[in-house]
């Protein structure tokens, strides 16, 4: 039995792109030329990951300044993301949609014989827009859970409706909701099981064959190469993550320093059932935060490690994060290249 691949998506914005969104910011130009830069990376990375042999293409996210704040602002104003911005008024609505991206960029696949895929951002992540512990005048929070459940619904089913196979939702606050980090007063109101729930009334919209493709990716972090919650243990967000009725996991494991102990809580917590459709989780088996490339040694030492915890025809694998969830980030154009040819060529193979 193969085992089934799928990359995260993001790849870092190449230089001529980044000085595009700087330059934007600044006012120096306008916005025709920031989308003119966007279509030249997005269809160059499409066609090198064709090249690659994934399984399935991504336009690797260059369109968006944010993999977390692409609904409701274009870009990043030059600055990271320590804060997501705060809601003053409703109804809430998205500025831009993950299908409205992918519809720019599908028609460079065509003639490749790939497939493409798209990541949306989770709700539960857009939850904390609205005020922890107060209210927006005029909108309560549960108008706005029911408007944003509805905008996250639309922007799946516009990803599918637009030609995606598959669509993973970013979940990165999952891990980061066990962590009291004063820095983000929200990660000690304990909200992991008010994501959870958030996050399946949106996936229980859907049936049990469009949840199969419809996947979780979690990480602890990988914003210009530092991560936000590594230290929170693995089994402090197990079983919750697979309490979603999602039809796959894509899960950060190849930089994590007990990979026995997580993958023994996967196969301990994975359902066979979520509500019609058997889970599949994506180990991580390559570190996009470290330079080394992998060997097909160690991917291959990796999936039989899992193998022993993990049903088969419930195992796949994947890379840990996506290479650049942000368009800020200077990491070496060969450092992901390297990584990525290696990995296309794993997944040309066949595990048995």
């Amino acid at each position: 039995m193969p085992i089934p691949t799928e990359i995260v998506g993001s790849l870092p914005r190449p230089q001529y792109l980044q000085k595009a969104y700087a330059d934007f910011d600044a006012g120096t130009i306008d916005k025709d030329a920031l989308v003119a830069a966007q279509d030249k990376a997005a269809e160059d990375s499409v066609r090198k990951m064709a090249q690659t042999g994934e399984t399935l293409l991504s336009d690797s996210e260059q369109r968006a300044s944010s993999f977390a704040t692409y609904p409701i602002i274009d870009t990043l104003g030059g600055a990271g993301l320590a804060q997501l911005p705060r809601l003053t008024k409703g109804p809430f609505k998205y500025k831009t949609y993950a299908y409205e991206n992918f519809k720019k960029s599908a028609p460079y696949a065509e003639g490749t014989r790939h497939a493409m895929k798209s990541a949306v951002i989770a709700p539960s992540m857009l939850y904390l827009l609205y005020p922890l512990n107060g209210s927006v005048e005029g909108y309560s929070k549960e108008q706005f859970v029911k408007d944003l459940v509805n905008e996250c619904e639309k922007d799946i089913r516009g990803c599918f409706e637009a030609g995606a196979k598959r669509v993973s939702i970013d979940f990165t606050e999952g891990r980061l909701a066990s962590k009291n980090d004063s820095r983000n007063p929200w990660t000690g109101a304990e909200l992991l099981k008010t994501f959870v729930d958030l996050n399946n009334q949106v996936l229980d919209r859907f049936s049990s064959e469009e949840r199969a493709n419809i996947g979780i990716h979690t990480c602890p972090g990988g914003d210009c190469d530092s991560v936000h919650s590594g230290e929170v243990p693995y089994a402090a967000l197990l079983p919750s993550l697979f309490a979603m009725n999602a039809g796959y996991f894509l899960n950060q494991l190849a930089s994590e320093k007990d990979k026995t102990s997580v993958y023994k809580g996967i196969g301990e917590t994975i359902r066979r059932d979520a509500n019609g459709v058997k889970q599949v989780a994506f180990i991580g088996v390559v570190n996009p935060l470290d330079p080394k490339v992998e060997t097909a040694d160690e991917v291959a030492a990796d999936i039989v490690e899992a193998s022993k915890y993990i049903a088969r025809d419930q195992l796949g694998a994947t890379d840990d994060c996506g290479f650049s969830p942000f368009s800020i980030d200077v990491k070496p154009k060969h450092v992901h290249s390297n990584k990525q040819m290696h990995f296309g060529r794993f997944w040309g193979d066949t595990y048995e």
